[in-house]
């Protein structure tokens, strides 16, 4: 094994777990910002996480192809195999869940910033996004699981 594959490799685990841990780091605060209810905590919360999408997930996701491209052609792995293909469709699909979610948290952010600065509760438009973007959740997570899984067993 060349040190170039070692830092590769590294690099692309290391953009999985960035991905996992942010994902999951993000949905459980901003589900427990929201069970406060508290316009003022969950805008604050919220735009944190915005920063932390942006900071940490948008460099990782930038990052993991690039990565697992040249580790699989380092390795000698055809791009074209099944657990390859998999992956990058997997990749796709998470993508197609989170840049609707990006907007989503910008857009909680600004209502829930407009209902703390004039003492209004969270309006109905907050609640409804709320639920999509939980519900993106699921599918995304169960996706990246699915990719790590994909790159352990690397099966035929």
């Amino acid at each position: 094994m060349t040190l170039y594959f070692v830092l590769l490799k590294w690099l692309h685990i290391i953009g999985a777990c960035v991905l996992l841990g942010t994902g999951a780091g993000i949905a459980f605060f901003m589900l427990m910002a929201h069970r406060t209810k508290d316009a003022r905590f969950i805008a604050q919360t919220a735009s944190v996480v915005v920063i932390a999408d942006w900071v940490f997930t948008a460099s990782a996701v930038l990052l993991q192809p690039i990565t697992g491209i040249l580790l699989a052609l380092e390795a000698g792995w055809p791009l074209t195999s099944t657990w390859i293909l998999s992956s990058i469709g997997l990749y796709v699909f998470v993508g197609v869940f989170w840049l609707p979610v990006v907007w989503i948290q910008l857009r909680m952010r600004n209502l829930a910033r407009t209902a703390a600065a004039t003492g209004a509760n969270l309006p109905p438009a907050y609640h409804r996004l709320f639920r999509i973007w939980f519900a993106c959740g699921f599918p995304a997570f169960f996706a990246v699981l699915s990719i790590i899984g994909l790159m352990i067993a690397k099966p035929a």
